[in-house]
């Protein structure tokens, strides 16, 4: 038995507005999608960025500006601002830009509450399929307002393992997964993740990743019944570079398989 009390649950109207705002920041992305006149700029770092990351991003802090001005924000695109609060709001304004530009329509809004314990709200909302799956600690994950599960599939073999794209990955571990039996699948970024978390594949593993991208996967997948970790096995870790997330049971295979110490 712990000496440690668990952590408190999330505030359900703290989690219905986290999910209120993810929709409606996402919601406002479509105006920009499949655009014959999108502007795709490059920021320092080659990744593109577009009007609609920025106008997402915008607000959200504007929202938080006035409903929350002591939290902290983290964002991909206007970095971070402090706060005096416990708490810090993570915001990825479109995960899968690059899919986004291309006219995909698998490229989610991401949001995510964190307090001194960590992760307490995630949100992972797709515009452009009008799903959201949702979750705050101690309160379950929720698709779209139905309560969801991870898979029950206990092994790496004929396991459906989700990536956001090969380009990062050692070829070694391409071969070994393959060797195993999973059936590798790309486009994964925020939308692999939310097919973990309802159950529809096994898992997702983002060898690199930024903290933006990880912010709402701990609390989701673990109120869904699964086990997020980095690729090196630490779990519940959002600022490690890298994210696994799985159904739990076939987690220590996966890492083993991929072995991607990070």
């Amino acid at each position: 038995m712990s000496e440690f009390p668990p952590p408190p649950d999330a505030d359900p109207s703290l989690l219905d507005e986290a999910v209120e705002l993810a929709r409606a920041a996402g919601d406002l992305t479509l105006d920009w999608f499949r655009r014959d006149d999108l502007v795709v700029d490059r920021k320092a770092d080659r990744t593109p960025v577009t009007d609609a990351d920025r106008a997402a991003e915008r607000f959200v802090r504007d929202h938080l500006a006035r409903r929350h001005p002591t939290d902290g924000i983290i964002g991909e695109e206007e970095g971070v601002v402090g706060g005096t609060s416990a708490r810090r709001w993570v915001v990825d304004p479109i995960d899968g830009t690059y899919g986004f530009i291309h006219g995909v329509p698998l490229y989610s809004t991401l949001l995510a509450v964190l307090d001194d314990h960590g992760p307490l709200v995630g949100v992972i909302h797709l515009p452009a399929l009008g799903e959201t799956v949702w979750a705050g600690r101690g309160l379950g994950c929720w698709s779209n307002g139905h309560r969801c599960s991870v898979s029950t599939h206990a092994s790496v073999a004929d396991a459906a393992v989700m990536t956001s794209g090969l380009d990062v990955w050692p070829d070694a571990s391409v071969d070994r997964l393959r060797a195993a039996g999973a059936r590798l699948r790309t486009w994964g970024d925020g939308y692999g993740y939310a097919l973990v978390a309802t159950g529809r594949v096994e898992a997702m593993v983002d060898p690199v990743v930024s903290v933006w991208d990880l912010a709402p996967m701990p609390v989701l997948i673990a109120e869904a019944g699964g086990r997020f970790s980095t690729v090196g096995g630490r779990d519940a870790v959002i600022d490690g570079g890298s994210g696994v997330a799985s159904n739990g049971v076939l987690h220590d295979e996966l890492l083993g398989v991929l072995h991607l110490h990070r």
